[in-house]
């Protein structure tokens, strides 16, 4: 531990920027193991359109069963179980972290000291209204917005205004309190990788409430 502690310091930029990094990507694998396995619904398509079979696999001629059944059976149950890993998915998602995410709170952090340093009920509380002011909504755009874009959405904003409402109001609670641990009790110098320690369950619910969303879409 002593050593890792010896690294912060030493390269304090490097150290906390890589490790921001590697938590916002295991975010996204994470939230990609929660999800693997639910089912995708996706529609029934006739496999003998030419046929004289019915769409619920019976002949048209009477009532009974035909091969089309457990075909279509066997069909639904691939479809149903979530392929593995996106790792595409994970390396977007990770240079958006690295590009965006890690750097800005490396120096944010850094600003936010210079401008209220030192601890204090008064000065920790005035940190954290200014992250939720600036940081915050930053973040979350820059996340939702980064990721059309590499994914070469049609229109990069559509996830952002269908979604920035509500992760905004849920990320007030949960950075709100996070962010008074880590300026009361966090040194400055390790302040970037620990808001990426927490990062990681707020990017898991980033991850999954966009899938999510989605699906439900698609």
């Amino acid at each position: 531990m002593s050593r890792i502690w010896t690294l912060f310091k030493a390269h304090p930029y490097i150290s906390n920027v890589a490790g921001y990094t590697t938590l916002f990507a295991s975010a996204d694998l994470i939230q990609q193991s929660m999800l693997k396995g639910e089912p995708v619904k996706e529609p029934k398509k006739s496999l003998f359109p030419n046929s004289d079979l019915s769409e619920s696999g019976l002949s048209t001629e009477g009532h009974i069963p035909t091969p089309q059944v457990l075909l279509q059976e066997d069909t639904i149950q691939l479809n149903n179980t979530r392929a593995g890993i996106d790792w595409s998915q994970t390396a977007k998602v990770a240079l958006v972290g690295f590009c965006f995410h890690a750097n800005f709170n490396y120096h944010w952090l850094r600003a936010l000291e210079r401008m209220l340093p030192g601890g204090g009920l008064k000065r920790i509380s005035g940190k954290v209204v200014l992250d939720q002011l600036v940081a915050a909504p930053a973040t979350i755009s820059a996340f939702f917005i980064g990721l059309s874009i590499l994914e070469n959405k049609e229109d990069p904003f559509e996830d952002w205004r269908q979604k920035f409402v509500t992760s905004y109001k849920t990320g007030v609670v949960y950075w709100s309190t996070m962010q008074a641990v880590n300026f009361a009790l966090v040194p400055p110098v390790a302040r970037t990788v620990f808001v990426g320690g927490i990062t990681l369950v707020w990017t898991v619910f980033l991850c999954n409430f966009r899938q999510q969303r989605s699906l439900i879409a698609s």
